[in-house]
């Protein structure tokens, strides 16, 4: 068997090393650079993010514009986060994320984004009081889901579908405790709401594993499951969150 691999030009940002870590063996030096890279990370993201207070991760799609019902409904979930006490948390790019990251910041709750360093440079979105940046997809998704005590997902493509198993499996595997997850965007989520129902009825997983996802349209209803879910659940309060001028180390 033959494979073709397509070499993508060498970065300061790092996104080659990442190529070649996920190419199969390498050189025993390289193999520890790398290990020493990715656990400089993985502090980075720790340390970033130790007291930014209990976080809702939102995910959805880097390409949907301001003018689209989409971002508005994930704006007015950031928002309502806030209201609830949550730090809103997301993957710190454009689209969905650009909008919860702002739906944040218009109520005056903390606005935290988890970037990706890509071939094509994803930048931050200017509403953030806090961005951290990783060069691996893995560890950015281990910053988004370790911090977080519910997940909302909004419409969104083949990353916003891995952000959702991840989580969905983490939950289902206790690795996790069990989070409430909403869909947002019935008329978007439904097909694969029924394939997770045809997926009990074929015995690959239980009913059990779909208990706290969520489908629907409404705000208010996904901040009551929250609510209960989050809030009550795991006996949440009102923490400290420093003001952004300290989240920014001014």
């Amino acid at each position: 068997m033959t494979s073709e691999t397509v070499r993508l030009p060498s970065s300061p940002s790092g996104q080659r090393e990442e190529r070649i870590f996920l190419e199969g063996p390498q050189p025993r030096k390289r193999e520890l650079w790398i290990l020493i890279r990715v656990v400089r990370e993985f502090l980075k993201g720790f340390r970033v993010l130790h007291f930014v207070g209990p976080c809702v991760t939102v995910f959805g799609s880097a390409r949907f514009k301001e003018d689209h019902p989409y971002y508005a409904l994930a704006q007015e979930v950031g928002c309502r986060l806030s209201e609830l006490g949550f730090t809103v948390i997301t993957g710190g790019g454009p689209g969905i994320m650009e909008a919860a990251n702002r739906g944040a910041r218009d109520a005056g709750g903390p606005s935290i984004g988890c970037n990706i360093l890509l071939p094509k440079e994803q930048k931050p979105n200017p509403y953030l009081d806090r961005v951290v940046s990783f060069r691996y997809f893995f560890i950015r998704k281990v910053m988004l889901v370790k911090y977080s005590y519910a997940f909302i997902v909004m419409p969104g493509g083949i990353g916003t579908m891995d952000e959702l198993f991840e989580a969905l499996t983490l939950i289902q595997t206790k690795k996790i405790s069990g989070f409430p997850v909403v869909l947002m965007g019935l008329k978007y989520w439904q097909p694969l709401a029924d394939f997770l129902k045809r997926m009990v009825a074929a015995g690959t997983i239980d009913a059990a594993d779909l208990d706290l996802l969520m489908l629907t349209d409404s705000v208010d209803e996904a901040m009551t499951h929250i609510q209960k879910h989050a809030i009550e659940a795991f006996g949440l309060i009102r923490r400290y969150v420093p003001k952004r001028s300290k989240l920014l180390g001014e």
